[in-house]
């Protein structure tokens, strides 16, 4: 039985951990490190930590803040946002990265996945897929959801695991900060196509949110925001809550 995974997210911008509904509306809710390090003591498997705007700003990730946040932690470390090449990939995981999502420069140069996987192991390769739906159809979109592109969603999640991703970080675009739940047909339809873990993203509101997700989708983990950064669950009651109903965590 698969061992299901619970990642608190950190959107980081301007070196606060912000909090918006579909990408807009951001608030200030925290700094990395700190809430990095309670997230680990309540037990998260893992913590990631994206720099939303620094595609947009055409600027590289936050490498000071990332050493920081990777400097409290024991468990695992995802890093993403403005990575645009092998060597910022590079300088992500010497900065305390154990994996590194690309979204924007895959999508532009799909090359550098397979790249970075001969590189530093497809283990630390992540595609982040920003998705919206589009008729019957999700497309992807690129810098922090700002730009639309012309692939399908579904099609680009199996591109890119042929290319050597490791894993897949999916985000619902419409569900994004709502609270209303992941979107849970986006999930089941690109966790059934493709072989690679994949981390369910946007709409969590709730613990019973992350239970659909888990019973009803193949994802392999669940990353949530605004749960945690509010205080209104920890890490410990949703695995205790998700124990209970059967769902196998660590």
């Amino acid at each position: 039985m698969l061992t299901r995974r619970i990642i608190p997210c950190l959107d980081v911008k301007d070196g606060k951990v912000v909090k918006g509904v579909m990408f807009r509306n951001l608030k200030e809710v925290g700094h990395p490190p700190d809430l990095a390090k309670a997230y680990e003591e309540q037990g998260a498997d893992e913590v990631a930590f994206l720099d939303i705007s620094a595609t947009q700003e055409g600027r590289q990730t936050m490498l000071r803040m990332v050493e920081e946040t990777a400097e409290k932690l024991f468990i695992p470390l995802t890093v993403g946002g403005g990575i645009r090449n092998r060597n910022d990939v590079r300088e992500a995981l010497n900065a305390g990265a154990d994996k590194v999502s690309i979204n924007s420069a895959a999508v532009r140069s799909p090359e550098l996945i397979s790249v970075c996987a001969e590189d530093f192991g497809r283990q630390c390769v992540v595609v982040a897929i920003d998705a919206k739906r589009h008729g019957s159809s999700w497309r992807v979109y690129t810098h922090g959801g700002t730009r639309a592109t012309d692939l399908d969603a579904v099609e680009w999640a199996k591109t890119v695991e042929e290319l050597g991703a490791g894993e897949i970080l999916l985000t619902s675009m419409d569900a994004d900060g709502t609270k209303n739940g992941y979107d849970i047909d986006l999930t089941a339809t690109v966790a059934d196509e493709v072989s690679i873990p994949v981390i369910a993203s946007g709409g969590c509101g709730s613990i019973e949110h992350i239970y659909e997700v888990f019973s009803q989708t193949k994802a392999s983990a669940a990353l949530a925001a605004s749960i945690f950064h509010y205080g209104e669950h920890t890490v410990k009651e949703v695995k205790e809550y998700l124990r209970d109903q059967g769902v196998l965590v660590r």
